[in-house]
């Protein structure tokens, strides 16, 4: 398939996906599915996992696992939010970016210097982040100190000096609110792209911007430019690499000081959000952007969109004034079942009596029974509790990996240990 039909493919698919959502918000008469106050919940939440999984697109791609995301974005949320109470926003990006780089270069340093196992080095720099930070915040925020008297405590910064400024997008959100008014009509369709757009495009804070600018351009600088180039070449094939010249350890070492960057800037942009450092303010975000990342197949598009599903059942779940909200999931998952039961179906069809194997007639058989499930709770249910629905994002991470995983293909040298002219 070429390029250009990829992307017809892909717009067919979102749309068929805003006519399924839209008839799933009209049959259950739950608007917040698609109401401007989830998707802008969604964009906000998404943000620091899709800056969290370029990181790991970045490090794994130069073939160097790197689960110490984690750890990179807790010290990017530490120096983000002591150099933001002091000089600002700006100090604030820069120092985040410096602190997660810092857990990047520890990293590269073990895994690539010393050959230390990618796993144990990623799980030790997740260990360290919270210790080094909880160290610093004793030292710098005790009782007595500038920063104590500011408002600072052992488990938090003091406030940002300034806020981080907002913008619309002009003509969609900026002016008269035409979209708004068109969202609380309800009609089908309509209204739903219009409580999406305004979701996406009002009040919406520069680092999110600044986030969505990083996706194509990772895109461009690692598929279109020579560095791009070698920087695979030495996740697929270190040694192919260094027979032509590259230097892999160098590219290694960069790879992941950028990944360590991204994955401070996702804790930045936590502490902008919260306009102060908060200890234990990543809850986890690290381990779900590496997720969205595998989802993603390792590379950038699948990487928004496994970053906007995650976003997307977290901000449903804050949005909803109660639980309720959520048992339409289980109405869309049947639908997405039945829509894939009637296209296996037909290739079934099409395909000759020896081609039809016995897995795909256990697949089909399991499809259907979850979609006979959901749809039946779907109809028995009518409200979820709330742990269960707090539990939803992370519960769909497993589900996500568990169907990406027979579709993956990751970099063949992510995780082997390079030494220059030792060929394994």
């Amino acid at each position: 398939m070429t390029r250009v039909g990829k992307y017809h493919l892909a717009l067919v698919a979102v749309a068929a996906l805003l006519l399924l959502v839209s008839l799933v918000r009209v049959v259950t008469g739950h608007n917040d599915i698609t109401s401007s106050g989830t998707f802008g919940a969604a964009l906000t939440l998404a943000v620091p996992l899709a800056l969290v999984g370029l990181g790991g697109l970045w490090a794994e791609r130069a073939g160097v696992v790197n689960i110490g995301l984690e750890g990179m974005m807790v010290l990017g949320t530490w120096f983000a939010g002591w150099a933001g109470y002091q000089w600002g926003p700006v100090a604030a990006l820069v120092a985040g970016l410096l602190g997660g780089a810092l857990g990047g270069l520890l990293h590269a340093i073990a895994t690539v210097s010393f050959g230390v196992d990618h796993i144990i080095s990623g799980v030790a720099i997740n260990l360290l982040g919270p210790g080094l930070t909880r160290f610093l915040s004793e030292v710098l925020y005790r009782e007595g100190t500038a920063a104590s008297a500011a408002g600072g405590a052992i488990t938090t910064s003091p406030p940002l000096s300034s806020p981080v400024p907002e913008v619309s997008l002009p003509v969609l959100s900026d002016g008269p609110d035409l979209l708004g008014k068109l969202e609380s009509t309800h009609w089908f369709l309509l209204s739903d792209v219009a409580g999406i757009l305004r979701g996406l495009t009002h009040d919406v804070n520069v680092l999110v911007i600044l986030a969505v600018l990083l996706l194509p351009l990772t895109f461009y600088v690692l598929w279109r430019t020579p560095f791009g180039l070698r920087l695979r070449s030495a996740g697929e094939n270190p040694w192919a690499a260094e027979s032509l010249g590259v230097s892999v350890y160098r590219i290694k070492y960069v790879a992941v000081m950028i990944s360590g960057a991204f994955a401070g800037l996702g804790g930045t942009f936590l502490v902008f959000d919260a306009t102060k450092y908060v200890e234990g303010q990543t809850g986890g975000r690290g381990f779900i952007g590496l997720a969205a990342m595998i989802f993603g197949n390792w590379r950038p598009g699948g990487l928004a969109a496994g970053a906007g599903l995650f976003g997307y059942a977290d901000g449903l779940q804050l949005r909803s004034s109660n639980s309720g909200a959520f048992t339409s999931v289980f109405l869309f998952g049947a639908m997405i079942l039945l829509i894939y039961l009637v296209l296996e179906a037909r290739k079934l069809m099409s395909a000759d009596l020896e081609a039809r194997g016995v897995r795909q007639y256990t697949v089909m058989a399991s499809a259907t029974l979850g979609m006979i499930v959901l749809f039946w709770l779907w109809l028995t249910v009518d409200q979820m509790p709330s742990e269960l629905v707090k539990m939803a994002p992370y519960l769909l991470t497993l589900i996500v990996l568990l169907v990406a995983s027979q579709r993956l293909r990751p970099p063949k040298a992510a995780g082997v240990t390079y030494r220059r002219g030792e060929q394994h």
